[in-house]
């Protein structure tokens, strides 16, 4: 199995709790309308970045770029999977609703492999 993770940066035009208002209620339910459009996609999770202090510490303790508003994790049976009509108008749809609340230039989305120390 392999993960598509997406660390996000929200459009400049959203305040932080807008972006997770829109990212959570707008954009979640559209995923999940569009599951079965893309057989090979078994796990969705959204992780929103915390407005705390704790943050900016251990930021600051790594010498670390300023945090993403969050990242989506989607799990996927393989990379290759069967290319049909449907997933292709739903990767359409998913892109064209990132473009209302996601930095696209200032995020970066990428194909992973899990090994699990624990």
């Amino acid at each position: 199995m392999v993960k598509l993770v997406f660390c996000c940066r929200r459009d400049p035009t959203l305040s932080p709790a807008e972006f997770q208002r829109y990212w959570l209620d707008e954009h979640g339910p559209l995923v999940r309308s569009l599951r079965e459009a893309i057989p090979s996609m078994r796990r969705y999770v959204q992780s929103h970045t915390l407005d705390t202090p704790a943050n900016d510490a251990i930021r600051r303790s790594r010498g670390s770029a300023e945090p993403y508003d969050g990242i989506t994790e989607v799990w996927f049976d393989d990379i290759d999977g069967p290319s049909t009509e449907a997933a292709a108008e739903a990767g359409r749809r998913l892109l064209e609703d990132e473009r209302h609340f996601i930095d696209l230039g200032r995020s970066s989305v990428f194909y992973t492999v899990e090994h699990e120390i624990f």
